[in-house]
């Protein structure tokens, strides 16, 4: 089970840092994935983490801006979002798979979405 949060309104240029806290004993085995859904609009892949935290992977339109990390004594990953922009307003998910994906077809569970609103 994964339990998102973090989200809330905040500024052009501000930041957030949500987290995703799994239950389950073998959290570090699975990679975990990050997406978003905007209104009206596909869900879109954001960042992916490996297992043991090495790796991460962004969409360029996050690249620069946006850090995930994970800490799996704690199962939870984070996602450190800053010098946000209005675009990047959505319901954000974090998804966790056997192997880094950027399609959601290949997540296997998912949390249950946190909102992000990003004013101009």
């Amino acid at each position: 089970q994964l339990q998102a949060s973090g989200g809330g309104l905040v500024q052009a240029g501000g930041s957030l840092r949500l987290s995703c806290a799994a239950s389950g004993r073998t959290f570090s085995s699975y990679a975990m994935g990050w997406f978003r859904q905007a209104p009206g609009k596909e869900r879109e892949f954001v960042s992916a983490i490996n297992g043991q935290g090495k790796n991460t992977y962004y969409a360029d339109s996050v690249k620069g801006r946006f850090t995930a990390s994970r800490d799996n004594a704690k199962n939870t990953v984070y996602l450190q979002m800053n010098s946000l922009k209005p675009d990047d307003t959505a319901v954000y998910y974090c998804a966790a798979a056997r192997y880094v994906s950027y399609g959601t077809e290949y997540y296997d569970y998912w949390g249950q979405g946190t909102q992000v609103t990003v004013s101009s």
